[in-house]
């Protein structure tokens, strides 16, 4: 017997396609916004004298922009809906990414990564919001897939930023890499409009204060301690692994595949982790993940043959956005709908503060003798330590 779709009851394929118009607002939150800085990092410190303690210092102000965003999010969300605070979120990155390549001091260059990690955060969380509450109306054969889509959409702006941005930095004229920024913040918009069409009827309600009730820090220790040890030990991976193969002589155009196999991996686990993050709902997808992370994130350490490093790529990019879904499938598993937003807000935010940590401390790391190899392996024992803490976190018992 056909049953008819009701006007509250998307079809399916509706469902996904809004999905996917979210997965743009991902692509410009942190794949044109935050991962395409790795690509840009070998053309600034060349033409800007920076040390890697500086490199990495640029990436620290943007996760303190972001944390600074995560904790603003929940109370902008109280008052305007959530499409509202996704797009203007994702408007005010594209213009800050053209922005960079509008200056060269180092300044300058701290606030705009200042400014674009808040709205990124206001991006990220309201994105995923709005994607766990399509979970809703794909069934619960889908949920999964519906997250990883969300989340695997990062892919899709590494993937633009590996396309754009060698070709742009190895321009022969001064502050070359200019031009990349540009570009970045131009198909940021472009991408914002997309999302923007795509999303019209999903506006919602304003998230009311009322809706932290039921969120309980304590019931998510391990699974939070976790999640800051993630954002501080792939930080270091994702700022610096290009550097390190140009360091071992990859050439430009293998960096550009490599870099671009990362993207697609990052596409792909939306349908290699889905049934796992439907599946289980304590720490056990996360636990799994941060292992997985902790070996990619080795094998540039151990040997700087080219094969190794497009096995890192690939396993890296199909595994860590999967980590942050994780937690988006942890909360929707053991909370009410009304938590859902404190409990996104409260991960975000200590993975932000993970991630203010780790480029830093990487860089500084690598200033010394060990050079990259020796900041890269301390993100891979972060990454295995995270692992650990994230196998002790359980389900929590059902009302």
């Amino acid at each position: 017997m056909r049953v008819a779709m009701t006007a509250h009851t998307p079809a399916p394929s509706s469902t996904l396609r809004t999905a996917a118009a979210l997965a743009l607002a991902a692509a410009v939150s942190l794949g044109l916004a935050r991962f395409s800085y790795a690509l840009l990092l070998p053309a600034m410190r060349a033409d800007l004298g920076w040390s890697y303690l500086t490199a990495g210092a640029m990436n620290t102000v943007n996760a303190a922009g972001y944390l600074a965003g995560a904790l603003l999010t929940p109370m902008t969300l109280a008052r305007f809906s959530v499409r509202r605070v996704l797009l203007a979120g994702s408007m005010a990155s594209a213009a800050m990414l053209a922005a960079h390549g509008l200056v060269s001091s180092d300044t300058a260059l701290y606030a705009l990564r200042l400014l674009t990690g808040i709205a990124s955060a206001a991006t990220f969380i309201s994105g995923g919001l709005m994607a766990a509450r399509l979970v809703g109306h794909a069934g619960a054969a889908r949920a999964g897939l519906v997250l990883g889509i969300y989340y695997g959409g990062t892919g899709a702006g590494i993937v633009a930023s590996a396309l754009l941005v060698p070709p742009l930095t190895a321009l022969p004229q001064v502050h070359a890499w200019q031009w990349a920024w540009i570009a970045l913040g131009a198909t940021a918009l472009v991408a914002t409009a997309i999302t923007a069409r795509e999303t019209r009827g999903h506006d919602g309600a304003p998230a009311a204060a009322s809706q932290r009730t039921g969120f309980r820090a304590r019931d998510f220790a391990f699974g939070l301690a976790s999640y800051t040890l993630f954002g501080l030990g792939y930080i270091g991976y994702m700022t610096f692994v290009v550097t390190l193969l140009r360091e071992q002589q990859l050439s430009s155009g293998l960096i550009t595949a490599f870099y671009a196999l990362l993207g697609l991996g990052v596409i792909a686990s939306s349908w290699l982790w889905a049934g796992l993050l439907q599946r289980h709902g304590s720490g056990r997808p996360m636990a799994l993940l941060n292992t997985l992370l902790a070996v990619a994130t080795l094998l540039p350490v151990l040997t700087a043959h080219p094969l190794a490093g497009f096995v890192s790529g690939a396993l890296f990019g199909s595994v860590f956005l999967s980590v942050v879904a994780s937690t988006t499938a942890l909360v929707r598993h053991n909370l009410p709908a009304s938590a859902w937003p404190a409990g996104i807000a409260a991960f975000t935010t200590v993975f932000a503060a993970g991630q203010i940590v780790g480029p830093s401390l990487v860089g500084w790391l690598a200033d010394g003798p060990g050079g990259l190899r020796a900041g890269l392996a301390a993100s891979a024992g972060v990454l295995a330590l995270g692992a650990l803490l994230a196998s002790r976190q359980r389900a929590l018992p059902q009302a």
